[in-house]
């Protein structure tokens, strides 16, 4: 009996041991980041070595929609977002009285005006190159279809009434010499109206996600008025901006080493937002 006993409390002792060692594989503290899918999520998984040298556990839930990364992070089950610009932002704390703010500008996701036949990047692309009546898909949500407008107006295609106004429709065209006609479509179904229209200005991650990144002609650059705008940050709930997991998170984001995949990975469509 006390031989079993002897063998009972070594085995309850091995154990313990792989029970510790398995803890010790679990100490990382976790850092949960709410993202879209592209590039957000793609471009965060290129940090999850980085933050584990630093001793966290990234862990990125990719949501489809604009709401849910918002109110997930404002109740405190994650802890950071990755999806939006900062006017959105704005826009959706005064609109559903959530207290979240920027930390760091990490992306830019250029709008540009792509063509249903290929056509090769031509920066000095102007009214001039659209034909009479043109039909110009462009984003129905407010941020976007300003900047769409602002991008066609620098092109010399429209002129809208104030160019600082956010909150610009087509109402606000007050010169149309080429006679398009501007249809506002949801973001993220433009790119399946290129076959129907002659011009579609198209997010950067929606040309992406559905490649057509070949049909581009223009995109902002990266100095121009509406980019500057509307960099894709990391979001938190304001008090946490200062915790040590989001600085490690920011720090792992604005490095050479992430500029250096934005840049390889999607080339015009996504331009880093840091030095």
């Amino acid at each position: 009996m006390k031989k079993i006993i002897t063998s009972l409390v070594v085995g309850l002792l091995v154990l313990a041991g792989c029970g510790a060692s398995d803890s010790a594989s679990d100490d990382l503290e976790t850092i949960t980041v709410a993202a879209s899918a592209t590039p957000h999520a793609e471009i965060l998984e290129e940090i999850k070595d980085d933050l584990q040298k630093e001793g966290y556990t990234l862990d990125v839930k990719v949501f489809d929609d604009y709401i849910l990364p918002n109110t997930v992070v404002d109740d405190g089950e994650i802890d950071a977002n990755y999806f939006q610009h900062q006017p959105y932002l704005d826009s959706f704390n005064k609109d559903n009285g959530t207290d979240l703010v920027s930390v760091a500008k990490i992306h830019i996701e250029p709008l540009g005006i792509y063509a249903k036949d290929n056509k090769k990047p031509n920066a000095d692309f102007s009214v001039a190159d659209v034909k009479e009546g043109a039909t110009i898909t462009i984003p129905n949500d407010p941020s976007n279809e300003y900047r769409a407008l602002l991008l066609l107006q620098e092109k010399g295609v429209i002129k809208i009434k104030d160019s600082n106004n956010l909150n610009s429709t087509v109402l606000d065209i007050t010169d149309n010499p080429k006679n398009v006609t501007i249809k506002e479509v949801e973001a993220a179904g433009i790119p399946a109206t290129l076959p129907d229209v002659d011009y579609a200005v198209i997010n950067g991650n929606y040309a992406l996600t559905n490649k057509v990144e070949k049909k581009l002609i223009v995109a902002e650059t990266k100095d121009s008025e509406g980019a500057l705008k509307y960099a894709n940050i990391i979001a938190v709930k304001k008090g946490n901006e200062s915790s040590k997991k989001i600085k490690a998170l920011i720090k792992a984001l604005e490095s050479e080493k992430v500029k250096t995949f934005i840049e390889k990975q999607y080339g015009d469509l996504v331009i880093p937002a840091f030095d």
